[in-house]
């Protein structure tokens, strides 16, 4: 059975930020109205952050603007919701996150056979040296690739 997944929002500004380390796919807890504003594109994941409490795992300030034709129903744009992975997944995250200097950041909201999926990285944050580092190396491809042509 093929996979049919459609990409919904990327967060650009981890890959600048972090070395990412590990990932994983976990689904979201989402009310009706969150869910056809993100088939629709608006989410926004540039500053939210995964963290782990009493045992769950959660995503904090993920932005999901309101459903245009929802009424009473559309919720806090940037309430916690609760992501669903498993318990020796989880464990690993808190391993993880318990080493200084890791993080757990979402990368990308996705679609996959319909239902609403995200991709969480465990991730390291860059320093700024290591920024510019990047930086230099991709314009050096890309003066190599402008003098080839």
């Amino acid at each position: 059975m093929a996979e049919n997944t459609r990409n919904v929002a990327n967060n650009k500004k981890a890959y600048h930020e972090y070395f990412i380390e590990d990932k994983y796919e976990a689904g979201i807890v989402l009310v009706g109205t969150e869910v056809k504003s993100i088939r629709q594109g608006k989410v926004n994941l540039k500053d939210s952050y995964v963290n782990i409490k009493d045992g769950e795992a959660y995503i904090y300030n993920m932005h999901i603007s309101p459903y245009e034709k929802g009424n009473i129903y559309n919720t806090d744009p940037i309430r916690p919701r609760k992501l669903l992975l498993n318990k020796r997944e989880i464990k690993k995250l808190l391993g993880l996150a318990t080493i200084k200097g890791y993080s757990m950041i979402p990368l990308r909201l996705y679609l996959k056979n319909g239902l609403v999926k995200m991709e969480v990285a465990v991730a390291k944050g860059k320093k700024i040296y290591d920024k510019r580092q990047e930086i230099a190396k991709k314009d050096a491809q890309r003066r190599m690739l402008r003098q080839e042509y």
